[in-house]
């Protein structure tokens, strides 16, 4: 079957592979579409990274590169394992982790912090930018003819953003106030989670021009960090206090700076971002608001399925317009990860399928 692997640097390649056998618990699951996620792009530009390298693999998958990426997919059950309630031609949103279940932490429901944690798409065992998927059938969760497959991938980053959300220990969020810094992807999956919560007061913190734009659709405020005082704005704006939760999605010191003055005294700032370099925390800020600072790391189950159930129930309105471009997989390279290089602030989300007959 046709699959899109990573070999190195800037270099995927549209190659032929074994059709997935299933083992006893998984379900063979036919892709219709995949998102390429920051991660994909970082791994394409930089890797390998997550992706596990020659002589190093992966402890769950014992794959090395080349592997297939995508992690943000849906399809339709093509088989199932005894005993499952899934049904052949069923639409699914798979959960694309990997982890172990038998650790400390998975035993805590903490599965996303699994000593070998790992992802389809990523560390091996197949991945979205492919015909099919072998996986864990506990991990595909059932969607009803009224949501559109189209859409459904969205569900992967939303979960991210809902999952920050949710370990904040924020309760209220009608009457909270919320910076996020950076406007891309992320950032925007925390506005239609936040909108979905009940937040009427979200700023961004956003630069380039382009995701400026995307962002006024969809949040109340948008600054320029480049131009404007964003801390100064915040308080503005909340009666002098200052922001209650900032959201980290931007990874950058100049952004965690301006997220640390413009929070409030006993507020929280929670970094989603998977910082390139090391943050340095204005210790200062930290001490004299009383600040907490807290990290999210992807999602766990409950997260995950808690973003399902919140997508099938049509909370997340206007989401589709996260999706820039659909592109077949023969084309990924260059209508795909090349364009996100070359016009990266142009996109939110780039689809990509292997049914050529969706485009």
């Amino acid at each position: 079957m046709k699959a899109a692997q990573f070999f190195g640097q800037r270099d995927i390649r549209i190659v032929d592979v074994p059709k997935p056998e299933p083992k006893d618990n998984e379900a063979l699951v036919a892709i219709e579409w995949a998102g390429i996620c920051g991660s994909d792009l970082h791994e394409y530009l930089i890797g390998p990274s997550a992706i596990p390298k020659e002589g190093k693999p992966h402890p769950v998958t014992k794959e090395t590169l080349p592997v297939t990426m995508g992690h943000e997919f849906c399809g339709r059950i093509i088989s199932v394992p005894d005993g499952s309630d899934l049904k052949e031609g069923q639409a699914v949103m798979v959960d694309p982790r990997i982890y172990c279940g038998d650790c400390s932490r998975c035993k805590a429901f903490t599965t996303n912090g699994c000593r070998t944690w790992g992802f389809k798409g990523l560390s091996g065992s197949g991945g979205g930018f492919s015909e099919a998927v072998a996986t864990d059938a506990r991990l595909c969760y059932p969607l009803p003819e009224s949501v559109d497959l189209k859409l459904a991938a969205l569900i992967e980053p939303l979960a991210v953003a809902w999952h920050a959300v949710a370990i904040c220990g924020v309760f209220g969020w009608a009457y909270k106030s919320v910076l996020i810094l950076g406007g891309g992807p992320v950032g925007i999956a925390h506005i239609y989670v936040l909108r979905a919560m009940g937040c009427e007061k979200i700023f961004v913190s956003e630069p380039t021009a382009l995701r400026a734009e995307q962002n006024r659709k969809l949040a109340d405020e948008v600054f320029n960090p480049i131009k404007d005082d964003v801390a100064e704005r915040c308080r503005e704006l909340t009666n002098g206090e200052g922001v209650d939760v900032v959201f980290d999605c931007a990874g950058i010191q100049r952004a965690l700076d301006a997220g640390f003055d413009a929070v409030r005294f006993k507020g929280v700032y929670m970094n989603v971002a998977a910082w390139e370099g090391q943050m340095v925390i204005p210790s200062g800020l930290l001490l004299l608001k009383e600040l907490t600072l807290k990290a999210s790391m992807a999602y766990n189950d409950k997260a995950f399925k808690d973003t399902v159930d919140a997508f099938v129930a049509g909370k997340f309105d206007g989401a589709g317009d996260m999706v820039t471009s659909r592109i077949y997989i023969d084309d990924i390279k260059e209508k795909g990860f090349e364009e996100l290089v070359t016009n990266k602030d142009r996109h939110v989300k780039i689809m990509v399928t292997t049914k050529r007959e969706l485009v």
